[in-house]
């Protein structure tokens, strides 16, 4: 996206009051422009002083980057021939946990041209057999353990994510061969490649649905590259003569996790110290064992973090990157004051959007709480009135626009929620009801979709949320939508109180009122011990909401 040198592009807020469009504040970064170009391959090519690539954080399992693309290159020439030959545009699926084997399946089946897809190992049997079925892979990679959970749908060959072959696997005619086999295979190089060019599809993963239906993400390489270039200039990690550690908590079958740490970090040179789950002392024992100096999390790891009696030995980390949903100036707060030598970076993003589009890139930037930060590089925004359809300008609430170079191609097999979220300008509706202040940082203020509509009034949950965390008995909450038939709906609050609280539902309702207008208040309460999040953080509204309705 070439940068506009117009004179009536605000410097401090980045907005152009000609194209009522909002600017990145930061410099574009550079993206290739050969069209044959795919993102194995744009990874592969970079020069770096990195020598470790991967490091299994349970048995100590160390793989260097020479063993790394020499293991891609082999599956691939396993993966290519029969009986396996997965071909370009071919889907394979990967469900697993978080694993060194991980990436080097993902690499491998997208340097054919394959689209890659991933699941939840947590999903339920239905859950899988319904992705299967929609997104039909031809291969996949799964664990011995998780191999029941796949569909025995027709033709479909797995890959074992394991060291090797037990006499047990000729059981499931599915099995054909382990990771390692694969990656033990002499790379042919002989054999026919396939032209996989930027435009092609990437991966394909199926957004959260926490306001609707799951659906199918198609990223293309170039999506993936842009991320790459993005990932790489924010942590400047290539400028650094010091190889840095991150420690991967967050789930590789999620845009966060598998762009990030399976495709993004392994290009700049960076150590990845992969945790195949996550579990607070096996963190800790990681981040000290490994010289971990960066923490990608989602929240509920800091807010944990934080509410720990004594502060967490956290040995030479540096920087924790929060992503998935927005911290309180509260959680900021309290981690500060309790880990002063960390600085917390946040990051704003969706799958639509390969996990990228603001970010607070310093301990200065962090410091205006509530905010996601500044545009990222190579990025449009505008901020849309979603009832006019107006386009607003600085310190306006409106539905999020971006456009850039990472921005998905589309819903997979749906032609309809494709063209209500992408225009054919190219901007991607966000849903997220957002401003941008007189600095170009982003506030995003609630879901567009999650709005509470009382008596015509519109009441973001997330402002009673953050009001109803100030509570000192108040450990987490959710509001959500109550159905009324004469108000048609009020804000009802699912509350999780601290441990010994006798906190009362007339008690909560009262506390919110004495805040806020009439039409914001609670006025219905129910006490849970965990509020149900997703794997990146976010609220399950949905299921709250079925709950709740279930009793009606």
């Amino acid at each position: 996206m070439a940068r506009s040198s117009e004179p009536e592009v605000d410097a401090r807020s980045g907005y152009c009051a000609t194209a009522r469009t909002f600017r990145s504040k930061r410099a574009d970064v550079p993206l290739p422009t050969h069209p044959d170009i795919d993102v194995v391959r744009f990874l592969s090519s970079r020069r770096h002083s990195g020598v470790v690539a991967l490091v299994d954080a349970a048995t100590g399992r160390r793989i260097t980057f020479t063993e790394l693309w020499g293991a891609v290159a082999g599956a691939a020439s396993a993966l290519a021939a029969p009986p396996l030959s997965l071909r370009k545009g071919q889907v394979a699926l990967i469900l697993s946990p978080n694993s060194v084997h991980f990436p080097v399946a993902a690499l491998a089946a997208m340097s054919l041209g394959a689209v890659l897809t991933t699941a939840n190992p947590l999903n339920t049997n239905a859950e899988i057999a319904k992705q299967v079925a929609d997104a039909r892979p031809v291969l996949a990679f799964t664990t011995r353990e998780l191999l029941p959970k796949l569909p025995r749908a027709d033709g479909l060959r797995v890959v074992l994510l394991e060291d090797a072959r037990l006499p047990a696997d000729a059981a499931d005619p599915r099995v054909v061969a382990t990771i390692e086999e694969i990656s033990a295979t002499p790379p042919d190089p002989t054999r026919r490649r396939d032209r996989v060019t930027q435009d092609d599809p990437a991966t394909l993963l199926y957004s959260s649905g926490t306001t609707g239906p799951s659906k199918g993400v198609v990223a293309t390489h170039r999506s993936l590259i842009s991320m790459v270039q993005i990932v790489m200039t924010r942590f400047r990690l290539e400028d650094s003569d010091k190889t840095e550690a991150f420690l991967c908590t967050v789930p590789m079958f999620h845009v966060y996790g598998l762009v990030a740490f399976a495709t993004g970090l392994l290009g700049c040179g960076a150590t990845v110290v992969v945790l195949s789950k996550y579990e607070l002392p096996e963190m800790l024992r990681a981040i000290n064992a490994y010289g971990v100096t960066y923490l990608p999390l989602v929240p509920p790891i800091l807010v944990a973090m934080v509410a720990h009696s004594k502060p967490l030995p956290l040995g030479q980390l540096r920087k924790v990157l929060s992503g998935g949903a927005p911290l309180s100036k509260e959680i900021i707060e309290g981690f500060k004051e309790k880990y002063p030598q960390v600085e917390i970076l946040q990051g704003y993003g969706l799958t639509e959007s390969t996990a990228i589009g603001a970010s607070t890139d310093s301990a200065e930037e962090s410091r205006r709480y509530g905010t996601a930060g500044l545009l990222s590089p190579n990025t449009e925004a505008k901020i849309v009135d979603p009832e006019t359809g107006e386009a607003l300008t600085v310190n306006r609430t409106g539905e999020l626009w971006i456009r850039g170079p990472y921005v998905m191609k589309g819903y997979f097999k749906n032609t309809e929620a494709t063209q209500s979220t992408l225009t054919p300008e190219g901007w991607l509706k966000t849903g997220d009801l957002c401003y941008i202040d007189e600095d170009g940082y982003l506030f995003v203020v609630d879901r567009l979709k999650e709005l509470i509509k009382y008596k015509g009034y519109q009441v973001p949950p997330a402002e009673l949320e953050a009001l109803l965390l100030t509570h000192p008995e108040i450990t987490d909450v959710a509001v959500i939508p109550f159905p009324d038939r004469e108000v048609g709906q009020f804000p009802m609050a699912y509350v999780a109180r601290k441990k010994g609280s006798n906190l009362s539902e007339r008690e909560v309702m009262e506390f919110v009122a004495k805040q806020v207008a009439p039409y914001k208040k609670v006025r219905k309460v129910a006490f849970v011990t965990d509020i149900p999040k997703n794997a990146s953080g976010k609220i399950l509204r949905k299921d709250l909401i079925k709950l709740a309705t279930s009793k009606i």
